[in-house]
């Protein structure tokens, strides 16, 4: 029977399961996978597992108790091996990599962070400081531009809000890095010109979220930075 994996830990972690349940509907019981070194916390897999917000909870709970209780290295949701003996053959295989990445992410949670910015804000202060998109903004705005000046005024707004937004991308997270462990870059969407997390030791999380905050304040209202977390270090699995 297919075996639904939601985290792997050291073999001497506690595992309280108590009181927790597994994905599916009926809820599915919780059990562990041991080998010498590691274990692995599973459940049978529903045939027809769906990404409802009852399953990925389910996940997240167990994530979470596993997290505060010792290193866990979280599984994505829906991560399904063919049986238990297969689960525990390839814990045996990949027993050294799992065991550095237990060590590199002990006592240790993600934040994501996702930072905004407004666009006239921005569009602003292109047209304030680049001489070349004012002049052609000013000939469109006066309907004096051609056809290709518009072009021209739109390929050139485009490249200014990308070399901006990787200026300021980059930026923030050099300012950022120095209170964490380390870092993993996501691809940002049309929405966020940064999305990026944070390994941060669970000792240091308030002087992270300061840290964050603090950077907020310095950008000013034009900006926008969310800040999620804890979580369990997925990003760093």
């Amino acid at each position: 029977m297919p075996t639904y994996i939601y985290a792997i830990t050291a073999a001497d972690h506690p595992l309280r399961l108590d009181g927790i349940h597994g994905v599916g509907d009926p809820v599915t019981e919780l059990r562990t996978v041991r080998t010498k070194h590691l274990s692995a916390v599973v459940s049978e897999a529903p045939a027809d597992l769906r990404a409802k917000r009852r399953d990925l909870a389910a996940h997240q709970t167990v994530l979470e108790r596993l997290s505060a209780d010792g290193s866990a290295l979280p599984m994505r949701f829906g991560l399904v091996g063919p049986d238990d003996e297969r689960v525990s053959a390839v814990l045996e295989e990949q027993r050294d990599a799992y065991t550095e990445r237990l060590k590199e992410v002990a006592g240790c949670v993600e934040y994501n962070l996702k930072a905004s910015r407004d666009e006239e804000d921005l569009l602003r202060e292109i047209l304030t400081t680049s001489a070349e998109a004012r002049a052609l903004n000013e000939r469109t705005r006066q309907n004096q531009g051609t056809h290709e000046d518009r072009m021209a005024l739109g390929e050139l707004i485009s490249r200014e809000v990308r070399t901006r937004q990787d200026s300021e991308a980059q930026e923030t997270v050099d300012r950022l890095a120095p209170a964490a462990e380390r870092t993993a870059f996501a691809e940002p969407s049309k929405d966020h010109f940064l999305n990026v997390s944070f390994l941060v030791k669970r000792d240091k999380a308030a002087a992270f979220s300061q840290a964050v905050h603090e950077e907020a304040e310095r950008r000013g209202e034009a900006y926008t930075l969310r800040l999620n977390g804890p979580l369990p270090p997925y990003s760093f699995v």
